[in-house]
């Protein structure tokens, strides 16, 4: 508490305090009071400021005027390159190279001359060794995205803001789990000051790291993750964070990244919200735990709002999917004349769409297998597509539930 308290101080006149905003339609619809506590409006529109700018800040001299390090998959990169210039500190910033355009964009926007990108492997953990290594030789300070007592106690102040701007107890608040320093910080802070309060930790179901760790009692580096959730996928949560979590949160429950997609599309459309992946996971998990929280106070901690518009169109593909109104098939049409057409005409329903088809052959391509992409009305379609294909005799693999194919293919 007098940790995220002198954070607090600190981050005064750096930091301005996120609305906690509440939201009717999202409160209707499952049944309770909800409100959003908008981090996505921060000044790096992410929470990820407040513990690099409390860590950096605090430093030594000799140690800031060497400079520092840092890995992040985004949106801590952001804070510390804000920091950096705001300081008057070089900084060197290490990112996966699969990390979206826009992120490593608005690095370099913050950071300006004080900082320098380097990208390197596939994930944050690949990024985080090669920063380790750095660290190492050139003695600079490495900034910690999540397990420094300092990085907590800066996100803890999100916590403090929540508890002082709702005028309602709160029953239930939500937090993003990534590495578990944002809901290390806040449910520090809240259960100090209301431990009636049930805090939920909320992963990706691709990179359930501290779900893992809850369950086998330790902290275990996950072999493989999805990394389409970019700000919450990592291999491994720290050593104190998880500490924290298991002490404080009363529950992690994990949601599919299909979910995701969906919450990003609806929070833009009907709510006028750009949240990144991370950012939406909270909301996302509200259907899940829809029969938990009718007539309690909910909040729902909204992480970050750093989405590339370059990938709303991947976004959008992976939402129909989940939902069950895009499927893939690789149709081997049988060999006689017609056979396309019959599909046409006897196969499709009055709403089906076709929005994609490929012969897979040079030659002969009406005698050859396709890739046909088939959009639904309604999930309920679904049966009777399949069916249809069935009863006329066209043979078929469904690439929805093959990943390799899927991802080979798509």
């Amino acid at each position: 508490m007098e940790d995220i308290l002198f954070a607090a101080h600190t981050l005064r006149g750096v930091v301005s305090p996120t609305p906690l905003q509440f939201n009717q339609r999202l409160s209707a619809r499952h049944g309770c009071r909800i409100h959003l506590k908008r981090e996505d409006q921060q000044v790096v529109r992410s929470f990820k400021i407040r513990g690099a700018y409390n860590l950096i800040s605090g430093l030594p001299a000799a140690e800031r005027e060497r400079g520092v390090i840092c890995a992040s998959a985004g949106n801590h990169a952001q804070g510390v390159a804000y920091s950096c210039a705001a300081l008057d500190i070089p900084g060197i910033i290490y990112m996966p190279a699969t990390t979206p355009r826009q992120k490593i964009g608005q690095v370099e926007l913050f950071g300006g001359d004080k900082v320098e990108v380097r990208l390197i492997g596939d994930t944050f953990d690949d990024a985080y060794a090669e920063a380790q290594r750095a660290v190492r030789e050139t003695g600079m300070t490495f900034v910690h995205p999540f397990d420094d007592t300092r990085i907590i106690a800066g996100n803890g102040t999100v916590g403090k803001e929540i508890m002082e701007a709702c005028k309602e107890p709160v029953d239930v608040l939500l937090v993003t789990v990534g590495g578990g320093g944002l809901a290390a910080g806040v449910a520090s802070y809240v259960k100090a000051v209301s431990p009636n309060t049930r805090i939920i930790g909320v992963e990706p179901e691709g990179a359930p790291s501290m779900m893992v760790a809850m369950e086998r009692g330790e902290v275990v580096p996950l072999e493989e993750i999805d990394k389409f959730v970019d700000g919450a996928a990592v291999k491994r949560v720290g050593d104190l964070t998880y500490a924290l979590c298991r002490d404080l949160l009363d529950e992690v429950v994990v949601v599919p990244e299909g979910r995701v997609c969906t919450t990003i599309l609806e929070l833009y459309n009907e709510h006028a919200i750009v949240a990144e992946p991370a950012g939406a996971l909270t909301v996302a998990a509200l259907p899940m735990l829809a029969d938990r929280l009718a007539g309690q106070s909910v909040v729902c901690v909204v992480s970050g709002g750093n989405n590339d518009v370059d990938r709303m169109q991947e976004i959008k593909e992976r939402s129909m999917i989940y939902e069950g109104l895009k499927h893939y098939f690789m149709v081997n049409f049988p060999q006689r004349s017609g056979a396309l057409r019959e599909f046409l005409d006897d196969v499709l329903g009055p709403d089906d769409d076709i929005v994609q088809f490929e012969y897979t052959k040079k030659h002969n391509k009406e005698n050859g297998p396709a890739l046909v992409g088939i959009e639904l009305k309604s999930p309920g379609d679904y049966g009777p597509l399949v069916e249809r294909m069935n009863h006329k005799g066209f043979r078929y693999v469904e690439l929805n539930k093959d990943p390799l194919l899927f991802n080979l293919l798509i």
